[in-house]
């Protein structure tokens, strides 16, 4: 890991500003890419670590319709999100993550679970309980059961300010299941 992108994100950590209104965080992230899983039918498993600030591995195949778990674990010294979106989704889901910093949810290596359970006014917190995404602390692993059920452009994202423009995405490539089939022989 290059120690400038580390650098950048823990200043970005580590910036105060004013706090914002009311924001959401929640329902409907995952809309229009693909749907939470079943268990009984996740054709396989991906293992996906984060480090401070990159992707282990940087991009994933799939194909549309296949049911995956991905087991994330944190092995940064920082908290990291797993967030599978568009990058039109990315760009606006990270004003909602700058929120959860400035409120003190999000306190570089920990997360202020109290927070995140705060009424933010019209009936929105700060859970981070979207069915596309995972909100890891360091040393910690999550899962999430997801259905690529529509073939679009997709990346996996850490949406945390600094973050992302350090690096910390991937890409979800979509193979033909004939692609797969073929690659299985």
């Amino acid at each position: 890991m290059n120690a400038s992108k580390f650098i950048v994100a823990a200043a970005a950590m580590s910036m105060s500003a004013t706090v914002f209104a009311a924001g959401s965080h929640g329902g409907g992230h995952g809309a229009g890419i693909g749907e939470p899983g079943k268990a009984d039918d996740v054709s396989r498993t991906i293992q996906v670590q984060m480090h401070d600030n990159y992707y282990e591995p940087e991009a994933i195949d799939v194909t549309r319709g296949e049911t995956v778990r991905f087991v994330v674990e944190n092995k940064g010294n920082l908290v990291h999100e797993f967030n599978i979106g568009t990058p039109d989704m990315h760009e606006a889901h990270r004003d909602e993550m700058k929120m959860m910093v400035e409120h003190g949810v999000i306190q570089g290596g920990k997360l202020n679970h109290d927070m995140m359970n705060m009424d933010m006014g019209n009936g929105h917190s700060m859970k981070h309980d979207d069915p596309n995404s995972v909100l890891v602390e360091p040393g910690d692993k999550q899962e999430i059961v997801w259905t690529f059920s529509s073939k679009t452009n997709l990346e996996f994202a850490c949406n945390i300010p600094g973050h992302y423009q350090s690096g910390m995405y991937g890409d979800v490539n979509f193979e033909s299941a004939a692609d797969t089939q073929a690659s299985a022989n």
